[in-house]
């Protein structure tokens, strides 16, 4: 989603060791210990070897705040760079800041009126409402592979389990607010990617003649663990796969963001019979720009390096010149400002665990990796067909305000797939999940229940007759209350037989419905 970088929070958490043993991972100021993790009971799917578990609780901060234009740090701790006081977020929390009323009227694409609907805000902690407790974790895939995951709700062992898989360049912390939120229902994992966050690798990949490498991957000689390593759409599935496989034990309910939507699609087209249903929000339509050397092998060879440790000499300096602009503090606030529409959001946490994560020794290579790694073996047309193939339920959430993945993409995604529900989120930028997670957990729960009751419960926002005749869409305003302030947010459901043409009547017809009025 941002620019490399992600989740390395020493100064947001304090932990409470529950485990023992930790790999010695870079930057982590905790104590883990070891523990063997027996198998959960009622495991669907044989697990075919043992990997250590290792967790500790996590407790979260919550009185950080929102970025302002008013004098206030934002970095402490290990994060060392100078940073400027970084504007166009308000501290102001009342409300969105959008722009004009007319502005935020405008959001819902029609000048029809429509009904409010009031639904749960998140668990408020400050007036004793409790949250699901949060156990950050790492699992050991391969030697030198350690997986960072954070899991809530494992009490709930009846209900459905739901992996969250993040986008480029965060990590596990962006789901935060519904680790705490659905974990009081369902079992809930958030995993960081290798060669993101977390999970970035404990040991530099490549070994040098010089006497001490600050920056790792630039060696001369790749270490014996890294042969073959590349952060690729395709490592990132066999981690999915996995992780599924060895530590949840059963099919599962996939949710991605941005880079991680394409990643779950891509995952449940190769093993439908390990998913439940897949939700997207906000998803990449695309990602890599080298061939894959299996599905484009001729071609691929044409490329000398696609990935592998260590950089080449002229990536290297290529990397450095990108990674200091791209790692600087004002170029992650600004990237911040252009996916978030609301900027009176709090995004401090977001903020530090991105700018610490560029810290770390192998940040700057897994960032070269990532970005010159080959495409996915499929393209993201060509999983969203075998999904529908397959019968893999799916689910679109898009946020309106996206500047990246703008509608017409969600939008692309339902010609294909009909039958989908398709939410959008006004306003709401790039990550709907952490801007209005109180819609999104509300709209999450509801599919759910309407797919484990196999229909009999209806679809968020319809009821019983609405599920039945819905064709074309419905938008409904939904009111919850955040920190003591009442918010509402726009949902336009889009049904079975709606198309672009629909949006574009709808949109000219409230214009000129205004221009009446005038």
């Amino acid at each position: 989603m941002f620019p490399f970088a992600d989740n390395q929070r020493a100064n947001f958490l304090s932990m409470e060791v529950v485990s023992l043993h930790s790999p010695p991972c870079c930057h982590l100021n905790r104590r883990l210990l070891v523990k063997k993790r027996s198998s959960r009971q009622q495991v669907k799917i044989p697990l075919c070897r043992k990997r250590r578990i290792l967790c500790s609780k996590v407790h979260y901060r919550t009185e950080s705040r929102a970025l302002s234009n008013k004098d206030h740090s934002l970095l402490n701790g290990k994060v060392t760079r100078p940073s400027k006081p970084v504007e166009g977020f308000s501290g102001d929390s009342n409300g969105y800041v959008i722009g004009s009323e007319d502005e935020v009227g405008s959001m819902s694409g029609t000048g029809d009126s429509v009904t409010m609907v009031l639904i749960p805000g998140l668990p408020d902690e400050s007036n004793g409402e409790c949250g699901a407790p949060i156990s950050s974790c790492f699992w050991e895939w391969k030697p030198k592979f350690n997986v960072h995951y954070e899991i809530s709700g494992s009490q709930n062992v009846n209900s459905p389990p739901l992996l969250f898989l993040p986008g480029f360049g965060v990590g596990s912390f962006h789901y935060e607010k519904q680790l705490k939120d659905l974990g009081r229902d369902y079992r809930v994992w958030a995993i960081d990617f290798l060669g993101q966050g977390m999970s970035l690798p404990t040991e530099n990949p490549t070994s040098s003649s010089k006497e001490e490498d600050l920056v790792w991957g630039f060696g001369d000689k790749t270490e014996p663990w890294a042969t073959d390593l590349v952060y690729s759409m395709d490592l990132w599935r066999d981690q999915v796969l996995y992780f599924v496989e060895e530590v949840i034990g059963e099919p599962v309910y996939l949710v991605g963001n941005s880079l991680g939507g394409f990643v779950a699609l891509y995952f449940a087209a190769r093993n439908p019979q390990l998913v439940k249903g897949v939700t997207l929000l906000n998803a990449t339509p695309f990602w890599g720009f080298l061939p894959n050397p299996i599905k484009s092998p001729r071609l691929a060879r044409i490329f000398s390096w696609s990935g592998t440790f260590p950089l080449p000499e002229s990536i290297r300096k290529l990397t450095e010149f990108v990674w200091q602009r791209i790692s600087d503090p004002e170029c992650i606030a600004d990237v911040l400002r252009q996916v978030y529409a609301d900027h009176s959001l709090n995004v401090d946490n977001v903020f530090h665990c991105i700018l610490e994560t560029t810290q770390h020794p192998a940040a700057a290579a897994s960032f070269a990796s990532i970005m010159f790694a080959p495409q996915a073996q499929l393209s993201f047309r060509e999983a969203l067909s075998r999904c529908d193939m397959n019968g893999v339920p799916i689910c679109l959430m898009y946020g309106k305000e996206d500047p990246w993945v703008k509608p017409v993409w969600g939008l692309e995604v339902k010609k294909h797939v009909p039958e989908a529900p398709y939410y959008e989120i006004s306003p709401a930028g790039h990550c709907p999940h952490d801007e209005v997670p109180e819609v999104v957990n509300y709209l999450l729960r509801g599919w759910i229940k309407s797919l484990e009751s196999q229909g009999a419960a209806a679809l968020p926002l319809l009821d019983d007759m609405q599920s039945e005749n819905i064709q074309s869409s419905i938008a409904k305003d939904l009111e919850f209350v955040r920190q003591g302030s009442n918010k509402s947010v726009i949902v336009r459901f889009m049904g079975s037989s709606f198309s672009l043409w629909n949006r574009m009547e709808s949109y000219f017809t409230s214009r000129f419905a205004k221009l009446e009025t005038k």
